[in-house]
């Protein structure tokens, strides 16, 4: 069966309807202390659990608040600092623009005067390649004279291959026709047949060093033929005899000779041939240094025909001295030297012209005002 509706209840049991409002009435005013006293704790709840948040946020504002003054405080001692930094550092630029200012100004001061100076080495002091020209120029000066004077190949065959190199160094395309002259009078030097100077000059040195020990003709001693071995079996007697033969034998002796016979010489004529001989030797020597071949013949043929006529040929010492000079003469001399003319007169000339063209730079690179660009 259903539950009866509570209206229909009511009226079919009124009293049981009033009994029950009562009930009701009586349970709520049971129920309504325990929820005032619930309500009171969740308030007291709430209201300390709002203070101790109101206390810990009023703590941290205050923390909060003591860093912020004191960053604050911080910030402001540092920009304190970073002005009275900006201050000084200001004021050091000032001083450092002002140096700077006087620094460009001396530097530009600097760089005129180097200019003028470097102008006015550029007039005083040659070049590189007129210090080379001139060098190679004085090179052959002393080459030219030592051919024309002493007659020194070699010297002079030296002295050029030194310009060459000098001049190969540069490597300058201006310099080919002086490096191709120096090559002709190389070829030139080179083709002259070598004459040892220094060993004939020695040579006729020592002639003359052995002049006053050589044995005159007049002087000569022809020695005696050697005597037969006595035999074994022979006699005192026999001894005795062929002995005393031998003797008178050398008392005479008979010599053909092809040559002439020698003229006497009296001492005091001795002494004067061999200060003529000594004198001869002396000019060929002269000679030999100045390459006059003819005067240095002309002087050997004579010392040798002194010592064919006048001293004895027989001895090693006149025979060793004969033969020398006659070697010393027969040495071909060369007539002619090479001429160095041309490549003087080549070198000369670029070296007027390095120096016109060092001139008309000089002009060109001084500044106004300075002694390089004052006229002359």
């Amino acid at each position: 069966m259903s539950p009866m509706p509570p209206d229909s209840a009511a009226e079919q049991d009124p009293a049981a309807a009033a009994s029950s409002t009562d009930a009701r009435i009586a349970s709520r005013r049971l129920r309504r202390p325990a929820s005032w006293v619930a309500l009171g704790v969740v308030t007291v709840a709430l209201a300390g659990a709002f203070g101790w948040g109101w206390f810990n946020l009023s703590r941290d504002l205050a923390a909060v608040r003591l860093d912020s003054a004191q960053r604050l405080a911080n910030a402001e001692a540092a920009l304190q600092r970073s002005r009275a930094r900006e201050a000084e550092l200001a004021g050091d630029l000032r001083d450092v623009q002002a140096k700077l200012a006087l620094l460009q100004a001396r530097l530009a001061e600097s760089q005129s005067q180097q200019a003028a100076l470097e102008a006015l080495y550029r007039e005083l002091a040659p070049s590189r390649d007129e210090l080379a020209l001139t060098e190679v120029e004085q090179i052959l000066t002393l080459a030219s004279q030592q051919l024309a004077l002493a007659g020194n190949v070699q010297a002079a065959l030296t002295a050029l291959q030194l310009a060459d190199a000098k001049l190969a160094r540069l490597d300058r395309p201006s310099f080919l026709p002086l490096r191709r002259s120096l090559a002709r009078d190389m070829d030139a030097l080179k083709a002259v047949p070598y004459v040892d100077v220094a060993g004939l000059s020695l040579r006729l040195d020592q002639a003359i060093a052995q002049v006053d020990g050589l044995p005159l003709a007049r002087d000569e001693r022809i020695e005696p033929p050697p005597r037969p071995a006595p035999a074994a079996n022979e006699s005192a007697w026999t001894r005795f005899l062929r002995d005393l033969w031998a003797d008178l034998r050398s008392v005479i002796r008979i010599e053909v000779s092809g040559r002439p016979q020698p003229p006497l010489l009296m001492p005091q004529e001795a002494f004067f041939l061999r200060e003529n001989l000594r004198l001869r030797l002396l000019g060929a020597r002269l000679s030999l240094l100045s390459r006059d071949q003819a005067s240095y013949k002309s002087d050997l043929d004579d010392a040798l025909q002194w010592l064919n006529r006048y001293f004895d040929i027989r001895s090693k010492p006149v025979a060793s001295m004969v033969s020398s000079l006659a070697q010393a003469r027969d040495v071909p001399m060369p007539t002619e030297m090479p001429d160095l003319g041309i490549t003087l007169d080549t070198v000369r000339t670029l070296r007027a012209t390095a120096e016109h063209a060092s001139d008309k730079a000089g002009d060109r690179a001084a500044p106004p005002g300075s002694a390089a660009s004052r006229p002359r």
